[in-house]
């Protein structure tokens, strides 16, 4: 496979996960009611929630500028993830799906800044009263790829030795 064929493929499975996010971020906004949990089983609930911060809502209530200060660093993350995966040799295979993943979940929740002024939050997971921050498509695509590449590199430890010679 080429370059070009492979890298259009890592960027064509970011585009499903945006576009997965964003159906999803849509239908929980349009069918659920703003902070009123939906039992699904007993540790897992939806719930629509806004996230003016960034993740477990750190600076949520900072009045304002933190919009455009996440808006602004997961574009510069994004537009270097791309570079990333563009530059990552066919058989870093593992490693590129991982900032797929990454990058896809970045764009989701940029796309919700940028257009919403905050991120739609609806999957709510919990252990009887204790409750874990609000997440949502973009949020699990980022902590898969971070699982990813953690495990590329136990599995594939040479691909993240700093270059010799």
């Amino acid at each position: 496979m080429s370059h070009t064929l492979r890298f259009t493929c890592y960027m064509l499975l970011a585009l499903v996960l945006v576009s997965v996010d964003q159906w999803t971020k849509t239908l929980a906004d349009s069918q659920l009611q703003y902070g009123n949990p939906i039992a699904i089983l007993p540790v897992f609930n939806l719930m629509l929630q806004y996230n003016q911060g960034a993740a477990f809502s750190f600076l949520s209530d900072a009045g304002g500028w933190q919009r455009w200060f996440f808006t602004a660093i997961s574009a510069v993350v994004s537009v270097a993830l791309v570079v990333w995966i563009y530059k990552l040799k066919p058989q870093e295979k593992m490693l590129a799906v991982a900032l797929t993943f990454i990058l896809g979940g970045a764009i989701g929740n940029l796309w919700d800044r940028v257009m919403l002024g905050h991120v739609i939050d609806f999957i709510s997971v919990h252990w009887q009263s204790s409750y874990f921050p609000a997440f949502n498509i973009a949020d699990s695509a980022i902590t898969i790829g971070a699982i990813l590449m953690i495990l590329d590199m136990i599995v594939n430890p040479e691909h993240h030795k700093g270059s010799k010679g």
